[in-house]
């Protein structure tokens, strides 16, 4: 073990009730006992942080215990003293056990997750399947929900102090000094561009004291959900940041380690469920700051092929592809929204494309999660025109921050058809109208199938809606539109729209 020497005792001590050597950081070592986890901070100082002194890492334990448990008070337990008895040996003081000596030591004590149940390992294994990246997105935002907003905080100021401190530790790590340079100059560049947007987003309250360490390896599976755990503690700086770069360290994480459908399917789970449409206005920079940091933490630790990439990739979020805007029609039942999340990721800037769906959108407006059914007074006219006027008014909005945008409606009338066309053309992006058909009898099966679904759909159609909308479709298709057969596999819709979204881009 690599603890110093004053708390050699204390180390020796845990790992025998532990039975095994602990893993260990720079700052921790964390032992890992058949039920119960240990943590004991290093009396260690680096520029960011002293635990030198047993009042510092007492004081830090329990800042790190307040920040975790409100996410997961059952992995979370308590914070312990480790005291030495009159006869020398060690044993735990915890709340509710007085033991007369002198405290040596103190320890957070947590419960113990299984090595499988790390989103890190999940991802690695392939195991992070559709369902469980959306159910990490809602996951995010539910947490980011439960911050209060802080105000009076610099966020423009606070990044390029951030991107000066990435930029002295990559040179530090002896990452090209040309690059690092260039990479700095360009994030300058971006932050000074969107600096009155930044502040707009702090008084709007995304600014918080949020995780600041969100990345793969510290979200895990708890009680079968996924939680964050791990927050970090040391640096109050560091982690009162706007919510969408908190979320970006994930994204990154995701788009470098696993892929961009994964990081797409989380954003856009974590969008719907709050409405933060305006995040993607902040990602290029957002995640190019997350990939800076891996890159020279991996030249530090000598893993020199692997922060390159990661140099490579900070520079490439900074030339983000250019948005478009793709409305994706057609009745219930024809794949919509599977197609609409099937192309998003291919589409745009890193992670992808938005999916703006009205279902989803209705939900929202009536405070209800996306699964929930709602009343025929929820489609009234007057409804239906309040849901196309909050599509087309995200779909704007995304649009002129940069972002490619997937419009996911019925798009059956002529004038909601216009409607969303012109919002591409006043944003002066790309337009594509797919327009997906299918028998009436497959579209019946399809949505009467669609209460045996693992996971809820947004859409309340049923069947006799269906067949009254089908009633009066049809028509011709104004310029920009294309009818894409739906009948076959999902797969084979992807690829021929993919076809005619981005010539040459194989999803696959």
């Amino acid at each position: 073990m690599t603890v110093p020497q004053q708390q050699r005792d204390a180390a020796q001590f845990l790992r025998e009730v532990s039975g095994a050597d602990p893993i260990e950081t720079h700052i921790s070592a964390v032992f890992l006992g058949r039920e119960t986890v240990w943590k004991m901070k290093k009396a260690v100082a680096f520029p960011y942080l002293d635990f030198t002194t047993l009042a510092a890492r007492h004081r830090f334990l329990l800042r790190e215990l307040a920040l975790n448990r409100p996410a997961a008070p059952g992995l979370y337990r308590d914070v312990v003293a480790l005291v030495r008895g009159a006869e020398g040996g060690l044993a735990f003081c915890g709340p509710k056990k007085a033991i007369d000596g002198e405290t040596i030591e103190w320890v957070l004590r947590m419960a113990r997750v299984p090595a499988g149940d790390f989103l890190d390992r999940i991802a690695d294994e392939g195991r992070l399947t559709p369902r469980l990246a959306r159910e990490l997105g809602r996951a995010i935002a539910r947490y980011h929900a439960g911050l209060a907003p802080i105000s009076g905080v610099d966020h423009p100021g606070s990044l390029s102090e951030v991107a000066a401190e990435n930029r002295a530790s990559a040179l530090a790590a002896g990452l090209a000094r040309g690059e690092v340079l260039a990479w700095e100059a360009s994030l300058l560049a971006a932050l000074g561009a969107r600096e009155h947007w930044l502040v707009e987003r702090a008084e709007r309250g995304f600014v918080r004291r949020a995780h600041g360490d969100l990345h793969l390896g510290n979200l895990c599976l708890w009680e079968g959900a996924p939680v964050p755990f791990d927050a970090l503690e040391f640096d109050e700086r560091l982690a009162t940041i706007d919510l969408g770069y908190d979320l970006a360290f994930l994204l990154m994480d995701l788009v470098l380690r696993r892929d961009r459908a994964s990081a797409n399917r989380v954003l856009n789970a974590y969008v719907a469920e709050n409405g933060d449409f305006g995040l993607v206005g902040g990602l290029p920079f957002f995640l190019s700051l997350r990939a800076m940091v891996r890159a020279h933490v991996q030249a530090a630790r000598g893993f020199r092929d692997q922060a390159r990439a990661f140099l490579a990739a900070a520079g490439g979020f900074l030339r983000p592809a250019a948005p478009m805007l793709i409305a994706v029609g057609g009745l219930p039942g024809s794949g919509k929204s599977t197609l609409a999340h099937g192309i998003a990721p291919w589409i745009g800037a890193a992670p992808g494309a938005l999916v703006l769906a009205n279902d989803v959108l209705r939900k929202r407006r009536h405070g209800v999660s996306p699964g929930t059914r709602l009343s025929d007074a929820a489609y009234t006219p007057e409804e239906n025109r309040a849901v196309l006027a909050a599509q087309l008014a995200a779909a704007d909005e995304v649009l002129r921050l940069g972002h490619g945008v997937i419009a996911d409606a019925t798009f059956l009338d002529p004038a909601h058809r216009a409607a969303i066309q012109a919002v591409a053309a006043a944003a002066g992006v790309p337009f594509l109208g797919i327009a997906l058909e299918a028998p009436l009898a497959l579209l019946e099966n399809r949505v009467d199938a669609r209460g045996a679904a693992p996971e809820p759909d947004p859409s309340d159609a049923t069947a006799s809606v269906l067949r009254r909308m089908a009633a009066s479709a049809g028509g011709d298709l104004p310029g920009g539109w294309h009818r894409l057969d739906a009948t076959g596999p999902a797969e084979a819709t992807l690829a021929a729209a993919l076809r005619l979204a981005q010539p040459g881009v194989d999803a696959c």
